[in-house]
C-alpha cells in the first residue's frame, strides 16, 4: 500500500480534509475563548494608550493563550529609560519578542523608540556606529543568535578600534529543553559573546528580568564612560516571550542610570603641564580622537588661542577648525622636529608622533632631544590584549596621563591663562601671525595643486570635492565619511568649524564600513535639518548595497557620491609596487582589483531601491548641475546617489 503512489496520494489528501473538518469543530469550539483574549489584548492596548496594530497581509498563528503583560515590554523601557531611541535590526526570530515589544509597544506609547529595517547586521552595527559619532549617545541594534553576531562582527571591530559607544542586543537560548528543534541548535551558543568579546567593552548574559534591567543600565554606563565602546548583552529569548511571573504588578524596577563624569586628570599633573606649556618656546598641540561633544572643539579652540600654539589634527575626529589660522595639520613632522613641548590628546598611533620605524624595526626619536612629550588619553583605561589596533609601543612620551583629554582640558585652559606672563602677550600674538600666514601659504599651495587635471576625465579628487563643496558650502552640512581615499581634499580646501561637520574613519580600516555608517549618521542629523553628505567608494558600497534599501524604506534623507575608480585602488597601488620590486611590470595587477567587466551603474542600483540616482559622470561639467538636483532632492527629505566616474586617488 504504501508502495502505491496514488493511494498514498489519496489517503494523504483524505487525511488532510478529515484534518480540517476537524479543525473546524475545534475552532468553533474556541470562538468564545478567542474572542475573550482578543477582548482582553485590546483592553491591554487601551491601558497602554496605544492602539491595536492594522491587520497584517498574512495570517499569523492563532494562539488562545494571550497575556498582558511580557518580558520584551519590560525590557523595551529599560532602553527607553537609558535614552535610546532607536533599534536597528535585520529580523531574527530569536530576538522576536523583543522586537516585537518595540514594534507594538514602544513605537506607539511614549517616549517613542523607532525601529529601522537592515538587511545585514553589519549594516545594523555600522550604522549605530555613525549615529554615536553625531549624537554622541548609542543607539541599539538587535543580532539573529550566533549568525547574525558572526555577520556583524567586522563592524563591532570598526566601533571597538574607533572608541564608539554602541548598545548591542543578541539572542541566548539558555533553556535546552524549551530550545526546539533545527537551526535554533544552530543559532544557539553557551557563551556566543566570546567571539566578539575581544573587542567588545563589557558584556553580559542576564538570568532574569531584573539582571537584564541592571545589565543594561552597567552597560549603557561602560559604553559611555572613556574610552567609550561597544556593548553586549545576550538576552535569552524565552524570557523576552514570556508572561512577567505576576504579570505587571510584579514586574522589576527599572534601575536608574547615574550622571557620568568622565576621568579628568589630576590637579597636581594639569599644574605641570601648564608650566611646560607656558614656558615653551616651540610648543605643539596634536588631537586625534579627543571631541567626543561640541566642547571638546570649542575647548582646544580656547586652548591653541590662550597659548598661540600650532594645532595638528589626526583626523580621527573634528577636532579644530579646518580653514583655523592656528590648523597647521601639513606641517605635522617639521614641527614635531623643532618642538620643545609636544601635547598630544587622545593619540590613536602615538609612535608616529615621538618615534619613526627605520626599516630594521627599530624606533628612533622624531622629537629633538631635550623635549617633553605628554599625552593626555583615556585608551589605557580599558586595554585589550588580543587585536593591535593600539599598535606599537612607544614608549618615549615623558608623561603619561591616562585620564580623558575632553576632560580635563577646561582646568588645563584655566590653568594655563592663570600662569601665562603678562609681557608675553606680544610674542605669542608675533607667534600667532607666523602660523597664520603658513596657513595661507599650505591653502594656496592646495588650490594650485588641485587646478591640475581639473577638466580631466575621469574626474579628478580635488575636482570631485570642490565641486561637491560649492553645492553644500551654503547649507548646515556634514560630511559623515572618511576622506583618505580622497587624500585628504575635504581638508585641504573646504571650511569646516563645527563638531558635526566630520566625523572621521572607521576604525579599524574595515571596508564596508561606509556606506551603512554615513546612514547611521544621516539618521541622527535628521531631527536637526542638517545636508547630511558622504563619499563612498565603488567597493565600500558593494560590500553592503542593501543600505540603499534601508536609506529608501526608513525616509532618511543623505547624498551618497559615489567614489566610482572602478577599483579597489589602494591594494592596486600596493600591487603595482609588490610587482615593480620583483621586476614583473604591473600589467596584470588589475585582475585582481579592478571593478569592470561589467562596469556597474551605480545610479541603476540606486534607483532599483527607491533612492534617486544619477550617472555614471565621467564629464567633470556633468557634475556641478547634477549634485545641484541631489541636493534639492535630500533637502526635500529623500536619499540621492551620484555615480561618479573618478581618478584613483
Amino acid at each position: 500500500m504504501a508502495d502505491d503512489p496514488e493511494k498514498v496520494t489519496d489517503i494523504t489528501r483524505r487525511q488532510l480534509l478529515a484534518g480540517a473538518a476537524l479543525g473546524g469543530v475545534v475552532a468553533a469550539a474556541a470562538a468564545p475563548l478567542l474572542a475573550s483574549a482578543q477582548t482582553s489584548a485590546r483592553e491591554a492596548h487601551a491601558e497602554r494608550g496605544d492602539s491595536p496594530s492594522a491587520q497584517p497581509p498574512y495570517q499569523a498563528e492563532e494562539r488562545t493563550l494571550t497575556y498582558a503583560s511580557c518580558g520584551g515590554d519590560y525590557m523595551t523601557d529599560v532602553l527607553r529609560g537609558l535614552g535610546i531611541e532607536y533599534f536597528a535590526a535585520t529580523p531574527g526570530n530569536t530576538f522576536m519578542g523583543l522586537h516585537e515589544s518595540i514594534l507594538n509597544y514602544g513605537m506607539v506609547t511614549e517616549p517613542k523608540m523607532r525601529s529601522l529595517l537592515t538587511l545585514h547586521e553589519e549594516a545594523s552595527v555600522a550604522m549605530c556606529h555613525g549615529y554615536a559619532k553625531i549624537e554622541g549617545k548609542p543607539m541599539a541594534c538587535g543580532m539573529h543568535g550566533v549568525v547574525g553576531l558572526q555577520h556583524a562582527s567586522m563592524a563591532i571591530y570598526n566601533a571597538y578600534a574607533d572608541r564608539v559607544p554602541i548598545f548591542m542586543i543578541t539572542s541566548a537560548s539558555l533553556d535546552a529543553i524549551r530550545r526546539g528543534g533545527g537551526d535554533k541548535w544552530d543559532h544557539s551558543g553557551t557563551d556566543a559573546p566570546a567571539m566578539v568579546r575581544d573587542y567588545t567593552k563589557w558584556d553580559s548574559t542576564p538570568g532574569s528580568l531584573g539582571h537584564f534591567g541592571e545589565s543594561a543600565t552597567r552597560a549603557y554606563k561602560f559604553a559611555m564612560t572613556p574610552p567609550y565602546g561597544p556593548v553586549l548583552l545576550a538576552v535569552d529569548t524565552n524570557m523576552q516571550e514570556d508572561e512577567i511571573p505576576g504579570g505587571n504588578q510584579r514586574r522589576p524596577p527599572i534601575p536608574r542610570l547615574p550622571r557620568i563624569s568622565p576621568p579628568a586628570a589630576d590637579e597636581t599633573v594639569v599644574e605641570e603641564i601648564a608650566d611646560k606649556l607656558v614656558n615653551a618656546d616651540n610648543p605643539v598641540l596634536y588631537a586625534d580622537r579627543m571631541a567626543r561633544t561640541p566642547e571638546g572643539l570649542k575647548n582646544l579652540i580656547e586652548l591653541a588661542e590662550t597659548l598661540q600654539a600650532p594645532v595638528c589634527d589626526g583626523g580621527n575626529r573634528m577636532n579644530f577648525p579646518w580653514r583655523h589660522p592656528l590648523n597647521q595639520r601639513s606641517q605635522l613632522r617639521s614641527l614635531l622636529g623643532s618642538a620643545d613641548v609636544l601635547l598630544a590628546l587622545e593619540p590613536g598611533s602615538p609612535f608616529n608622533l615621538v618615534t619613526e620605524q627605520d626599516r630594521d624595526g627599530n624606533l628612533k626619536p622624531v622629537l629633538p632631544p631635550g623635549s617633553m612629550s605628554i599625552s593626555i588619553s583615556a585608551s589605557e583605561l580599558a586595554p585589550k590584549g588580543n587585536y593591535h589596533e593600539m599598535q606599537r609601543y612607544a614608549g618615549n612620551f615623558t608623561l603619561a596621563v591616562e585620564a580623558d583629554s575632553e576632560a580635563t582640558l577646561p582646568s588645563l585652559i584655566e590653568a594655563v591663562k592663570r600662569k601665562l606672563p603678562a609681557g608675553r602677550s606680544s610674542a605669542l600674538q608675533a607667534r600667532g601671525r607666523m602660523f597664520a600666514q603658513a596657513h595661507l601659504q599650505d591653502l594656496e599651495l592646495a588650490k594650485q595643486a588641485a587646478a591640475y587635471g581639473w577638466d580631466a576625465s575621469p574626474i579628478s579628487m580635488p575636482r570631485m570635492c570642490q565641486e561637491l563643496y560649492y553645492a553644500i558650502k551654503d547649507e548646515d552640512w556634514s560630511l559623515v565619511s572618511p576622506t583618505a581615499f580622497q587624500s585628504g581634499w575635504p581638508q585641504k580646501l573646504w571650511a569646516a568649524d563645527h563638531h558635526y561637520q566630520y566625523i572621521g574613519a572607521q576604525g579599524a580600516a574595515g571596508i564596508g564600513y561606509i556606506t551603512p555608517a554615513s546612514l547611521g549618521a544621516a539618521l541622527a542629523n535628521q531631527k536637526y535639518g542638517r545636508l547630511t553628505v558622504s563619499i563612498t567608494g565603488d567597493g565600500d558600497l558593494m560590500f553592503s548595497p542593501g543600505v540603499l534599501f534601508t536609506a529608501a524604506h526608513e525616509r532618511i534623507p543623505i547624498l551618497y557620491l559615489v567614489h566610482n575608480n572602478r577599483c579597489y585602488h589602494e591594494e592596486l597601488m600596493q600591487l603595482q609596487y609588490i610587482a615593480n620590486r620583483r621586476q614583473r611590470g604591473i600589467q596584470r595587477v588589475g585582475i585582481a582589483c579592478d571593478i569592470t567587466d561589467p562596469n556597474i551603474s551605480y545610479a541603476e542600483l540606486a534607483r532599483s531601491m527607491g533612492v534617486y540616482g544619477e550617472g555614471p559622470i565621467a564629464d567633470p561639467r556633468d557634475l556641478g548641475p547634477a549634485l545641484k538636483r541631489a541636493v534639492a532632492r535630500v533637502k526635500r527629505g529623500e536619499p540621492a546617489l551620484i555615480d561618479v566616474v573618478s581618478q584613483g586617488r
